[in-house]
């Protein structure tokens, strides 16, 4: 009897072992690159603080420099969670990922947008003309827009900016006549730097970026990471945090997450069986 006891002990010993070295495994997080690095740490390092203090999971932003170097990052499976609407690609969707949940805030659409004051009144009039884009991995930000002007035979000289926020710089700067974007990255930055602008184009509504989770992650880590970010908006400490993110890239409310599935984001497997645009990356 002593020597089952001894064992039994032994195994529990190993047990707990085992769950210390779970809580202390780190987590990442990969942002689809849209803003500057230091925009996005500003608003995503408060959010993931406070998911590590209440449910003991330690989650670590990781952010590349542009769109097509997190697709491909996601297309390796580097990332145990992913904030990104490119993770339907057929390049990246190989790995798995997992909807877990999407944002609050209203669903996203392309523009083609162009300055207030410019002389291109219709998308008719970017018939060759250099025309910029956030990059060839932009989903609301290339792939829309270009599959749009394809089908109405409108050529132009596409100009990439490395991310959202990069290609509406060259757009302020004038070094493109217009630009593809998302709409809520491009209010909020025309917000911000006081940018007056038309829209001449806008794509019907997608939901918003997704949280998604790879499938090594173990289920109880990726269910506590979910419920902790749905319900954070109606948690007085987490909805002042919300609140404070959004401040930095002058979010609109609602803020925060709600739970989702794939089942949410089939359009976007629509769009990609019939877009026209092949150089997606």
């Amino acid at each position: 009897m002593s020597r089952i006891v001894i064992v039994w002990a032994a195994l529990v010993a190993l047990m707990g072992a085992a769950d210390a070295a779970a809580e202390d495994k780190v987590y990442s997080l990969g942002v689809l690159s849209q803003r500057s690095a230091v925009l996005t740490a500003q608003y995503w390092n408060p959010i993931l603080d406070y998911v590590t203090h209440k449910t003991g999971v330690t989650l670590n932003l990781k952010i590349t420099r542009t769109a097509p170097e997190s697709n491909a990052a996601i297309a390796r499976g580097e990332y145990d969670f992913v904030y990104s609407n490119t993770i339907f690609l057929p390049a990246t969707s190989a790995q798995g990922y997992r909807v877990i949940l999407r944002p609050a805030a209203e669903s996203i659409a392309g523009q083609i947008v162009t300055l207030e004051d410019s002389p291109v009144k219709s998308i008719a009039d970017l018939k060759g003309k250099m025309v910029g884009f956030p990059s060839r991995a932009a989903f609301v930000g290339y792939a829309l827009p270009m599959d749009h002007l394809l089908r109405h035979g409108i050529e132009v000289a596409p100009v990439f900016g490395g991310n959202q926020e990069g290609i509406m710089g060259q757009l302020k700067a004038g070094k493109v006549v217009a630009a593809g974007v998302n709409n809520q990255v491009m209010r909020d930055f025309a917000a911000r730097e006081n940018l007056r602008y038309r829209v001449l184009w806008e794509s019907s509504p997608y939901h918003n970026l997704p949280i998604s989770v790879h499938p090594r992650v173990p289920d109880a880590v990726a269910e506590a990471v979910r419920e902790a970010l749905a319900e954070m908006e109606t948690d007085m400490e987490g909805g002042k945090i919300l609140a404070a993110s959004a401040k930095v890239i002058q979010q609109k409310p609602p803020y925060g997450f709600q739970q989702a599935g794939p089942n949410d984001y089939r359009n976007y497997l629509d769009f990609y069986r019939a877009t026209l645009v092949k150089d997606i990356e």
